[in-house]
């Protein structure tokens, strides 16, 4: 047990190796529980941290909690658990005054924010998954920061999420996230809820999640907020499964990303790959590819060489699949050399197969990726033998 409680060097600190990132912020941290008011001064020194974040090249999500809280002041909703439709109500309130706090505060650097707002079926049918990543990739490659919240105007108990955490870890995997942060109202996670054992351990590094992990759980001591310890553990399987790290801190310090990288207590869920190698992994796993792209000689070798497929590079579509599914990818020769995920459907494919990319919206009637297989969502086999690409 020697130097278990050790902080760690910031050095260590995946928040300042990450290339993506995405930070929740929880309810009881943004909104004062005492007057249902916006905490700014906490608010300030958080954009503060953003703001370093970004000027070393790091992108950030915003996940964040408190539109309900904000809204129930304003409509007078008394203290205490809320109907759905008062909840909605509340909701709609806040979120136009919390997406303002954030825009006031970070376009006073000449930040540009964007509001999304989703539910759970966004991130579980297929269609509105690859809508939801393209935005959120679009707005992260033109600078912008997401400020994120869950869309409780619309959202009923069957398709909501329920807490921030599990939206964050989400987000997380729609955006390829590197590494999550959830801020709260705890440091991290003990062997027992430190409120109600005085001997519970905190644990600083959690490689894998064992039930034993999980069976420390407990409940949330905010009044406000409405995960607990529980829905952090299920978010972390969400995110380190996805190849991200997973930190889970006290928030209620001013600059508490700052903190954390100082080597401030919190504890660090660990991937077992790195997110290139989770992804393709997933990707040369899939059991039964819907369909396969026949391509040439010349697709072949830019492939090799790490490219994406290129439509002008497509022999033969065959099979039926749509946007996002998995497809094998053939060889002259008609050997499976990679796997990939489309970007257009069979249908779409055979109609712009043999084209130039510039093509693609006069020949389908609306302007998609220029690639039909991006070489982030492509592997190569290591049947390929003749490659020295062996990503799976």
């Amino acid at each position: 047990m020697q130097n278990r409680n050790k902080t760690r060097p910031a050095a260590a600190s995946p928040l300042t190796t990450a290339r993506r990132i995405v930070v929740k912020v929880g309810s009881a941290l943004l909104v004062d529980q005492q007057n249902g008011r916006l905490n700014r001064a906490w608010l300030e020194s958080l954009i503060d941290d953003l703001r370093r974040l970004r000027r070393r090249g790091q992108q950030v999500l915003l996940v964040s909690s408190g539109a309900v809280a904000l809204g129930r002041r304003h409509l007078g909703l008394a203290a205490g658990a809320l109907r759905l439709d008062e909840k909605q109500a509340a909701a709609a309130v806040g979120q136009i005054r919390l997406a303002h706090a954030y825009k006031e505060l970070l376009e006073d650097d000449d930040i540009t924010v964007a509001q999304v707002l989703l539910t759970l079926q966004d991130s579980e049918q297929r269609d509105r998954y690859l809508n939801a990543r393209a935005t959120l990739t679009t707005l992260l490659e033109l600078g912008a920061i997401p400020v994120i919240n869950e869309n409780d105007t619309v959202a009923t108990s069957e398709i909501r999420y329920g807490d921030n955490d599990r939206l964050a870890a989400r987000v997380a995997q729609m955006a390829s996230a590197d590494c999550v942060i959830l801020l709260s109202d705890v440091d991290g996670l003990y062997t027992a809820d430190p409120n109600l054992d005085p001997s519970a351990t905190f644990i600083p590094v959690i490689k894998d999640i064992t039930p034993d992990i999980a069976a420390m759980a407990g409940e949330s001591a905010s009044d406000v907020g409405s995960g607990g310890m529980a829905t952090k553990i299920i978010a972390a399987r969400i995110a380190v499964q996805a190849g991200a790290h997973l930190c889970i801190a006290r928030g209620s310090h001013r600059h508490p990303l700052k903190r954390i990288e100082s080597g401030g207590r919190c504890s660090w869920f660990l991937p077992s790959a790195n997110l290139a190698k989770a992804r393709k992994q997933w990707i040369a796993g899939t059991l039964k590819p819907a369909g396969s792209l026949h391509v040439d000689a010349g697709a072949l070798g830019a492939l090799r060489k790490g490219r994406s497929l290129l439509p002008a590079g497509l022999v033969r579509a065959v099979g039926r699949f749509g946007r996002g599914d998995t497809v094998s990818v053939l060889a002259p020769d008609g050997r499976e050399v990679a796997r990939g995920i489309s970007a257009y459907s069979d249908q779409e494919a055979a109609r712009i197969l043999g084209h130039r990319s510039s093509d693609i919206e006069a020949l389908l009637g609306f302007r998609g990726p220029d690639e039909l297989i991006h070489r982030d969502d492509l592997v190569l086999l290591r049947t390929d033998e003749t490659s020295g690409d062996t990503d799976a």
